[in-house]
């Protein structure tokens, strides 16, 4: 697939607050070039965590200064990565969002491969020739797609407005091929943890979890 750098996503578009840019990205194009080749993969499920007041968001409660922190970079503007560990092994990739000082992030929990595919499964170690069933398991998390990409700590606060590590626009998908349910894996958060911010395109078979909905009500955030 030719990846038309001129339709990366611009400063602009990482503004708007993480709701937006969660929903926003569903359907853009996820691309790292590097020494050994490009990947890139169509996004296709995202979380939204929306900062200070939000349970489940790492700057929860959180004011920017003392030691060093790694929600740092979510005090800056958005359109920069911020990407840390998680059980000790895996990565996970964020989007900035928002203005500064509105610490807000953009989980990107699984994209649909499109170039490199053969790197990506060296990458995961993945043995075998690639089929249909673990292409789609390919980049279904966000640890795999961390791993498949390549995208590590080292890509810690990387503008993603230029550069190697970027997302360029696709083709969104129309708002009725779009499901909003709780996230995952977030049940620390208490009544966060059912915020209908997790942003899906219906029925792609590369997501993370195959379900659409949630049979409890999520409430939403006290305004």
């Amino acid at each position: 697939m030719y990846i038309d750098t001129y339709r990366t996503l611009q400063r602009d578009f990482y503004l708007s607050d993480a709701i937006a840019a969660a929903r926003g990205l569903l359907g853009a194009i996820l691309v790292r070039d590097s020494d050994c080749g490009m990947t890139s993969g169509r996004i296709v499920e995202t979380e939204a965590y929306m900062g200070r007041e939000d349970a489940a968001c790492h700057s929860y409660k959180r004011e920017l200064g003392g030691k060093p922190h790694r929600t740092d970079v979510m005090f800056g503007p958005g359109g920069y990565a911020y990407v840390y560990l998680i059980y000790g092994m895996y990565n996970c990739f964020n989007v900035v969002a928002n203005a500064e000082d509105e610490p807000e992030a953009v989980l990107i929990r699984a994209v649909e491969p499109i170039d490199g595919i053969p790197l990506m499964a060296s990458r995961r170690k993945t043995d075998g020739p690639m089929t249909a069933k673990n292409i789609k398991t390919l980049c279904s998390g966000p640890g795999k797609l961390c791993a498949a990409f390549g995208i590590t700590r080292e890509h810690y606060g990387a503008d993603l407005c230029g550069g190697r590590l970027f997302i360029a626009r696709g083709d969104a998908p129309a708002d009725g091929d779009i499901a909003a349910t709780p996230r995952i894996n977030v049940s620390y958060a208490g009544e966060a943890s059912l915020y209908p911010y997790r942003f899906i395109i219906k029925n792609s078979p590369y997501l993370s979890v195959r379900r659409t909905g949630d049979r409890r009500r999520p409430p939403l955030p006290k305004q």
